[in-house]
C-alpha cells in the first residue's frame, strides 16, 4: 500500500531540526511534524519568515510545539552559532532533515569563498551535522535526512572546479551540490554502521514539487520570461509542496527506511507520487569519490567530523 502521512504514528517526545522550515516542502514537513506531536525547530535564514512560519502552524494547532532559531547556511560563522543554540536548547536531537538550498542561481560566493550552492547545499549541512552529531548520538535510532534532487544525475564532483572559478554553469553546479548531498549521506551511514553508531542517514527528493525555489533563478537574472516559464511548467508537471514533503517524512520516520537509502515519489520519471525507495546515479555510490569529498569538505569548512 503507499505511504500516507496518515501511516505517520504521533512522535510525542522526540524533537527534530529541520532548515529551511519556514516555505516549501520544509514548511510542509514541519506542519505535519508539530501536528504528529513532534517538538519542531525550524532553522531559518530570515528571522521574520520564520516566526512567520510558527505562527502560521500554531494558528491551525495552539497545542503545536513550533520554534525557531537563526541560521544562514552560506556562512560558517552562523551555522556555528546556530549548532550552538540548538545544543543548549536540546539535550538530544532524533532527526536532523538538511532541507534548506538554493537551486540553479548566477555564481556566487558565501563569506568564506565557497560558490553559493554547494557552500549552501553541502558544505553548510556538513558543519551543521557535525556540530549537532552529540545529540544526535545522545537520541537512540536518531535519523539525518539530507534533501537531493533529480538533478544529481547531471552532477558531476570536479574538485579542481569545485567552486566555479575556471567555469560555472548555473545548473551543473546545482547538480553538483545534490550529488555532494548523496554522497555525504552514503559516507555518513557508512562511518555510523563501521563505528556502531545507532544513526541512520538518509536522503531523499521530491520530485517537482511547486514551490518558490524554483523562481529563484529567473528572478536573479531578472527574466520575467523565465518566471512565465517556470510557472507554466510547475502548473503541467509539479505536485503540491505538501505532496513533496512525503519523501522526507518517510526518510525521517518509516520504520521500514533503512540506512542508506534514497527516497523519492514513486510516479513517471520520479516527479510526482507516493514515496519509496529510489535509485541515485552510479557516481553518487562511488566510495572513493565520498571519501575524498569528505576529506576536502573537512579541510575546507575546517571542521574535523570524526565518527
Amino acid at each position: 500500500m503507499p505511504w500516507q502521512l496518515n501511516d505517520l504514528a504521533d512522535q510525542d517526545g522526540r524533537t527534530v531540526v529541520i532548515t529551511g522550515g519556514n516555505s516549501g516542502i520544509g514548511f510542509e514537513a514541519a506542519k505535519a511534524l508539530a501536528d504528529k506531536k513532534v517538538r519542531v525547530i525550524i532553522a531559518c535564514r530570515d528571522a521574520n519568515k520564520a516566526n512567520a512560519a510558527c505562527e502560521q502552524i500554531l494558528a491551525g494547532n495552539a497545542d503545536a510545539s513550533i520554534e525557531a532559531v537563526s541560521l544562514d547556511l552560506s556562512s560558517l560563522q552562523s551555522v556555528h552559532a546556530c549548532a550552538e543554540e540548538i545544543n543548549e536548547r536540546c539535550k538530544r536531537l532524533d532527526v536532523l532533515i538538511n532541507n534548506a538550498g538554493v537551486m540553479g542561481i548566477p555564481r556566487r560566493e558565501t563569506e568564506d569563498g565557497f560558490e553559493m550552492q554547494i557552500g549552501t547545499n553541502h558544505f553548510g549541512h556538513f558543519v551543521l551535522t557535525q556540530q549537532l552529531f552529540p545529540i544526535l548520538r545522545a537520541a537512540p535510532g536518531s535519523r539525518v535526512v539530507t534533501v537531493s534532487s533529480l538533478a544529481h544525475q547531471l552532477g558531476f564532483i570536479n574538485f579542481l572546479n569545485l567552486h566555479g572559478r575556471m567555469f560555472y554553469d548555473p545548473w551543473m553546479a546545482y547538480g553538483q551540490s545534490k550529488l555532494a548531498n548523496l554522497l555525504f549521506t552514503y559516507e555518513l551511514d557508512r562511518r555510523c554502521r563501521t563505528a556502531g553508531v545507532d544513526m541512520l542517514a538518509i536522503a531523499c527528493h521530491p520530485g517537482v514539487s511547486s514551490t518558490n525555489l524554483g523562481y529563484a533563478s529567473p528572478r536573479m537574472l531578472g527574466s520575467p520570461l523565465g518566471e512565465t516559464l517556470v510557472q507554466l511548467y510547475s502548473s503541467m508537471v509539479a505536485q503540491s509542496a505538501a505532496a513533496g514533503a512525503l519523501p522526507t517524512l518517510y526518510a525521517g520516520f518509516a520504520p521500514e527506511a533503512c540506512g542508506g537509502d534514497y527516497i523519492g515519489p514513486d510516479g513517471l520519471g520520479e516527479m510526482r507520487g507516493n514515496p519509496h525507495k529510489v535509485s541515485s546515479s552510479f557516481m553518487s555510490r562511488s566510495e572513493t569519490i565520498a571519501r575524498q569529498l569528505w576529506q576536502v569538505t573537512e579541510e575546507a569548512t575546517k571542521a574535523q567530523f570524526s565518527i
